[in-house]
């Protein structure tokens, strides 16, 4: 199991560092294909949308295939997408090329995230989303510096090339590791759709898109916020961005742990202390010693929450899991570019960067609403008798 596990985290470390090292490239990117470089920054949203609209499509479509050879068609098609980005040669083709990259991000992770679920043993399905979620932070904290490295010194076509060998690498462990598994047993698309007529399932999308807003915003103009807010120079924001990514790294694994124990009650509990250090964030204002323990801190709380937010969705979908799972990665992406926006229209307003701490501290604040009214319901449940439909699994 660990080692079909350590297969699915290598290539989500790949996808990451796909999704996220073009923002390291884009001076290089828009140099090269004499775009400007918010066109090129395009190129992020384009894979997220590739994200948005293919979770869901090719998750249906591929419904009833085989595990393996679909996780290795999947990790193929991202392997041919960035070698098609190294090789692009106009930014069509590319935006093209980065839209085909995103699209089997969210089928991928959704099958992943059910097979280490499957395959864990009893009481510890979280901890097994958190060492495939790894996967994710070791491509923020390691992958995107690394890729933007390459971009930098040996050109941005190098840093797609990078990417596609990763994903090449991970293909022999796949196909030795993974688990035979068949695909859904549902009769129909109609089938796999059904599962959103529960409302369990509903929520547990819910709170993983209404309890993420708030952080995501805040990350989203970190590099401001601490340079115009905290005080910190310029050269001490990629420092300062490894502080979170480690803080991610501790965070995903505790989270993981704390949500086999408790499940909701420690999202709620997680939930609420994120709300809080984003409190203490708008408090402490320029103060830089305490901005840097916060940003430690940020990161560990804005990554515990994902084990137990995953492990939510699968417990709840276990009629469709993988399907669940792909729309509430969709559901996520939709949050972040919310999120964006919201913080645009908070600085916008007039109110300051500074402000973006309380509005996100009170967009998390909804987070522990919809979690704390998903526990009272679990419970309220428990104590009428526990009906079909009802979690598999989870210690609440």
């Amino acid at each position: 199991m660990r080692s079909a596990v350590f297969s699915l985290m290598l290539v989500v470390f790949s996808l990451t560092t796909g999704e996220f090292v073009i923002a390291g490239i884009l001076p290089e990117v828009a140099g090269g294909l004499a775009v400007s470089v918010a066109s090129a920054g395009t190129l992020v949203t384009a894979y997220a949308i590739g994200m948005i609209i293919g979770g869901p499509v090719v998750t249906v479509l591929t419904a009833k295939v085989a595990r393996k050879p679909l996780v290795v068609g999947l990790v193929s098609i991202s392997i041919l997408a960035n070698l098609g980005s190294a090789l692009a040669p106009n930014y069509v083709v590319l935006l093209a090329m980065r839209a085909a990259a995103g699209s089997v991000v969210a089928t991928f992770f959704a099958v992943a995230i059910a097979t280490a679920v499957s395959s864990a043993q009893p009481g510890a399905e979280a901890t097994a989303v958190a060492r495939v979620a790894l996967g994710m932070n070791l491509g923020i904290v390691l992958g995107t510096p690394l890729g933007a490295a390459i971009g930098q010194s040996l050109g941005w076509r190098a840093t797609f090339i990078a990417v596609a060998l990763c994903a090449a690498a991970a293909l022999p462990l796949v196909l030795r590791f993974m688990p035979k598994q068949p695909g859904s047993a549902a009769s129909s698309v109609g089938s796999e759709l059904r599962v959103f007529t529960d409302r369990d399932v509903l929520g547990a999308i819910a709170l993983t898109a209404v309890g993420n807003v708030g952080v995501v915003m805040v990350f989203t103009y970190i590099t401001p916020l601490l340079t115009e807010v905290g005080g910190f120079t310029a050269g001490a924001v990629p420092i300062l961005l490894l502080v979170y990514g480690l803080g991610a790294v501790l965070g995903n694994q505790v989270g993981g742990k704390l949500a086999d124990r408790a499940l909701l009650p420690s999202v709620t509990g997680l939930l609420a202390a994120l709300a809080g250090v984003l409190i203490l964030f708008w408090l402490a204002g320029g103060n830089r010693i305490a901005g840097a323990a916060l940003t430690f801190v940020l990161g560990a709380l804005a990554f515990a929450i994902i084990p137990g937010m995953q492990a939510r969705v699968v417990a709840t979908a276990a009629a469709a899991p993988t399907l669940a799972v792909a729309v509430n990665a969709s559901a996520f992406q939709l949050a972040a570019a919310g999120a964006g926006r919201i913080g645009g229209w908070v600085i916008g307003d007039g109110a300051g960067l500074r402000s973006l701490y309380p509005v996100g501290a009170a967009m998390t604040g909804c987070g522990v609403a919809v979690a704390g009214y998903l526990l009272w319901r679990d419970r309220r449940v428990e104590s009428h008798g526990e009906p079909a439909g009802q979690p598999e699994f989870e210690n609440r």
